[in-house]
């Protein structure tokens, strides 16, 4: 009898999650045999849900919100990228031990330059929010040499610790929402808050938004996000959904799981069709 391998997705809510939907493609593509779950766990019950997942044979998980900065405290092992983020998508579970890993940044950083074509070298980036997201991403950000980056969140000492944290990687900074500086033109705005999630729109600084701005969303959804929407109604001519990072940061943990690099274009494809 053929053991089929489980993965899953953990987060709350999470039954917005098209996760599964990537995996079982990327599974038939590499011709895989594995089960991939949508697991709704609250934060007070992630640690018991986590070893429970872990202990029941299961292979692997993708963590999402609000779960990323806490699930890296259960991790016996920790990547580079992981460990400077403080936060952790990605888990393998092996020889009784969790090993963490982010696939965000890089999944991130494939769909800007590549299925967007679009240059970071000297670019000024702004990102809305200081969360477990945020973290995930600052840094293979400005690993592509930006000019500048300011995070810009409803509360300025959240913000100010994660541009403490990142400081030495390059010219990063923060402020309020508010208050975010517009003297300055952004060439990227990334929002980086679960308000899209909620159906919310935080108070983004509008004056920040030029036509060349390429505003981006985390977030994704069958509808038009309300960072999307707002996006447009400021005159940007890209605003982009997360659907491109959500495959291409899904196609870095199936990677580690089942040694194999799956074909993103064709899924993304498919997922905006469907979408």
């Amino acid at each position: 009898m053929t053991t089929i391998d489980r993965y899953g997705v953990m987060g709350y809510p999470v039954s917005h999650s098209r996760s599964p939907v990537i995996h079982r493609l990327f599974a038939i593509q590499t011709q895989q045999a594995l089960q991939y779950e949508l697991l709704q766990v609250t934060p007070e019950k992630l640690d018991i849900a986590v070893r429970q997942f872990q202990r029941t044979g299961g292979k692997g998980l993708n963590i999402t919100v609000p779960h990323k900065s806490e699930v890296a405290k259960l991790c016996d092992h920790l990547t580079e990228r992981a460990s400077t983020a403080g936060a952790v998508n990605t888990l393998t579970f092996r020889d009784n031990e969790i090993y963490g890993e982010n696939t965000d940044g890089i999944g991130l950083l494939r769909d800007l330059s590549i299925n967007l074509n679009m240059t970071l070298e000297g670019a000024n980036i702004l990102i809305l929010g200081a969360g477990g997201a945020t973290r995930g991403i600052v840094g293979p950000l400005l690993e592509m040499q930006p000019a500048s980056l300011r995070i810009a969140n409803r509360t300025l000492d959240k913000a100010q610790v994660l541009a403490n944290h990142f400081s030495r990687s390059g010219a990063v900074s923060a402020c309020r929402f508010n208050v975010v500086p517009v003297s300055e033109k952004y060439d990227l705005i990334i929002n980086a808050t679960s308000a899209g999630v909620k159906g919310e729109t935080p108070p983004y600084p509008a004056a920040a938004v030029a036509p060349e701005t390429v505003c981006y969303d985390l977030s994704y959804g069958l509808k038009p996000t309300p960072f999307s929407i707002w996006a447009r109604e400021q005159g940007a001519e890209r605003s982009v959904m997360g659907w491109g990072m959500l495959v291409e940061q899904a196609a870095e943990s199936f990677n580690i799981w089942r040694g194999v690099r799956p074909e993103t274009a064709p899924v993304l494809k498919q997922m905006k069709i469907t979408a």
